[in-house]
């Protein structure tokens, strides 16, 4: 260690600056994690122009973010003390600082490339977010990683590379001019500023191919540009069009929304369940099983080799399976907004996770109003992404993992309890707070399906600590919850919806490849409903007014999702919204129209029995009608909720 900190060399490169010192391992690190990346992605997913474009723009991001990073060292260098300047101390001092720096970008390095592993991005709004919930996040790490060892081999790693680099090297040592000084000065301002004025993350999007556009980013970059739009005014950055005009687009696709009053208080006769939906009856009670990264493909139903879900392949067989359901988005909170209010998805952050989200007229405020006690049940934490104020807010009786006996949990992680022990406890309380004369609705959000994937042993014959063992497991539990709940007096009047929040993965070449939002969708209720398949096209957003009319309880007029069953009746169009927090999908007759901010639009061919997409002209007739309906939807949503449109009127009751 002493010879890192001595200068004693025989062929030293002499004189080097110390900033372009640190400037040059941080340039060097961030081009090796590009080249990893890109490596593991296969080069063969790109063209000759892409790659060359990867490094290229890399390069332009690599140099926007250390623009920011100089300025302390510049600051530092212009301001020494020139008595200092041969000082020994400082030498050490110099070598001491290049270690934390040099730690603190392989530490940053390695966290990026996990994050690509379970995201394919770089650092965006999700690291930002996971900031605010560090118990459950460093936790879910320090459970599926050996940190220690991660952080020991960086540390030995980074001296070596110090090590090495003191004997090849010496560090300006001389005082600066007064010329010199200014110039550091100078450089220290004008970079960030200059950095801040030409570099904008939307520069990645330099190519048709989403793993390239991501790879020419830098994580830092990325993570502060994220930081800076967790919340995007849809009106400033993305399309628009005359509301007026917008109104008439959404009636012509039979969207004609009331508010929460006139919606609960309506006259119309409720029509009987056989004009509307092939139940033999009404159920009383509704259950929501949603279950967490369950994408379509590992299920046998939909088309999996692997058994994974052998219970739930089973289960169809008994169900009411839709064939071709969207989600909204990439994260659960998506998923929760979707089942909720049942609102395509807003740039930005989901409404779950924004502030002042309370007394919204959802899907828990029109079925309290009518008597239904409604519950919102979470294997984890619900103070994540504020689930539980959310929900509590409005009118959902709300029980996470702290209201369960721990004697009655088999396993647990930072994540959340296990799937099997979520569903008992879930069942018990439903006795125990649920009235038999009343009906219920409970929403049961499942957390076994995430990193670090473990569960109770010896329940399956797949290993913990990967995804294929995690859905086997959930499929396993979701089995056991059946059965018990097939000894309940309620259990032949209920409804039981298993579906998914999102797909486990949204990566593809595409900024919003569809194959990457197709989830399950299970109606299972074997007394009331005959088994079969619905081959229609079905949102995310839908589910809630569907529910809604099979109950024959008022309000699925309020929301912007369809009545699914009525929709078939009336022959009303088949869509699906798809997002992520930024670029904003809507899917309609093979074709996909993405916005984005900056008020761009790009319109994509699908396959139907793929799902690929290729990119194809805007200006079609057909394309420039979806691209208006897409403003339609997304525009009036947006201001919906900014309006406060999507509230319950507060003097209700």
């Amino acid at each position: 260690m002493l010879n890192l900190f001595k200068t004693p060399f025989k062929t030293p490169l002499r004189n080097v600056p110390y900033i372009l010192f640190l400037a040059g391992l941080a340039l060097s690190i961030w081009l090796v994690l590009r080249l990893i990346l890109s490596l593991q992605v296969g080069w063969g997913q790109m063209s000759m122009p892409e790659l060359a474009g990867i490094f290229a723009v890399g390069l332009w991001f690599d140099l926007a973010a250390l623009s920011y990073l100089l300025v302390p060292w510049l600051l530092f260098s212009a301001l020494l003390p020139k008595r200092w300047s041969g000082a020994d101390w400082l030498n050490k001092l110099r070598w001491a600082l290049a270690f934390l720096v040099v730690f603190s970008l392989v530490f940053g390095t390695v966290s990026e490339f996990i994050f690509w592993q379970e995201f394919s991005t770089r650092f965006n709004f999700i690291a930002v977010d996971y900031l605010v919930y560090t118990h459950e996040v460093v936790g879910n790490i320090r459970e599926s990683y050996p940190v220690p060892l991660i952080l020991l081999a960086i540390a030995l790693f980074v001296l070596f590379i110090l090590f090495t680099l003191s004997k090849l090297l010496r560090f300006e040592t001389g005082p600066h001019s007064l010329n010199r000084q200014l110039s550091l000065l100078a450089a220290a301002v004008l970079l960030p500023v200059l950095s801040y004025q030409f570099a904008n993350v939307d520069q990645m999007q330099f190519s048709k191919n989403a793993y390239a556009n991501e790879l020419a980013g830098n994580g830092l970059f990325s993570f502060s540009a994220a930081a800076r739009r967790n919340e995007l005014d849809y009106d400033k950055f993305y399309k628009t069009i005359p509301q007026t005009q917008a109104d008439d687009i959404l009636k012509q696709n039979g969207l004609l929304r009331q508010a929460f009053s006139s919606a609960i208080n309506s006259q119309h006769e409720v029509p009987d369940i056989s004009n509307i939906a092939p139940f033999k009856r009404r159920p009383k009670n509704v259950m929501v099983i949603m279950v967490e990264s369950l994408s379509a493909d590992y299920l046998g139903i939909y088309g999996n080799k692997e058994n994974l879900t052998p219970y739930l392949d089973k289960l169809a067989k008994e169900s009411l399976v839709f064939d071709k359901v969207f989600a909204t988005g990439t994260r659960t909170v998506r998923g929760l907004d979707a089942l909720s209010i049942a609102i395509p998805p807003i740039p930005g952050q989901a409404i779950v996770h924004r502030p002042d989200s309370d007394h919204l007229a959802t899907l828990g405020e029109f079925l309290e109003a009518q008597q239904y006690s409604t519950f919102f049940m979470y294997g984890g934490y619900g103070v994540f992404d504020s689930m539980n104020s959310y929900f509590r807010g409005n009118d959902y009786k709300v029980v996470d993992r702290t209201d369960f006996d721990k004697s009655t949990i088999q396993a647990e992680n930072v994540w959340g309890i296990d799937d099997e022990s979520l569903f008992n406890n879930s069942l018990t309380m439903i006795d125990r707070m649920v009235k038999p004369s009343m009906p219920f609705f409970a929403h049961i959000m499942t957390t076994s399906n995430h990193r670090p994937f473990t569960f109770p042993e010896g329940k399956i014959d797949l290993p913990q600590g990967h995804r294929p063992g995690a859905v086997k497991y959930t499929d396993y539990a979701l089995g056991k919850l059946i059965e018990n709940a097939k000894t309940k007096p309620w259990f032949k009047d209920t409804l039981f919806v298993i579906v998914a929040d999102h797909c486990s993965s949204a990566a593809g070449k595409t900024k919003l490849p569809v194959e990457k939002y197709h989830i399950p969708l299970f109606f299972y209720a074997p007394d009331l409903l005959p088994a079969g398949h619905y081959s229609r096209m079905v949102s995310q957003i839908d589910i809630a007014p569907t529910l809604l009319d099979i109950l024959g309880a008022k309000g699925s007029q309020h929301f912007f999702g369809q009545s699914l069953f009525k929709a078939e009746r009336e022959k009303m169009p088949e869509r699906a919204f798809i997002s992520n927090y930024q670029e904003l999908g809507y899917y309609k007759n093979n074709t996909l129209i993405v916005l984005s901010p900056k008020q761009k639009a790009e319109a994509y061919q699908v396959d139907p029995v793929t799902l690929e997409s290729t990119p194809t002209p805007l200006n079609k007739p057909q394309n420039e009608t979806l691209l208006n309906e897409a403003i339609a939807y997304y525009q009036t949503a947006a201001r919906a909720y900014k309006k406060g449109d999507l509230n319950e009127d507060k003097n209700l009751y």
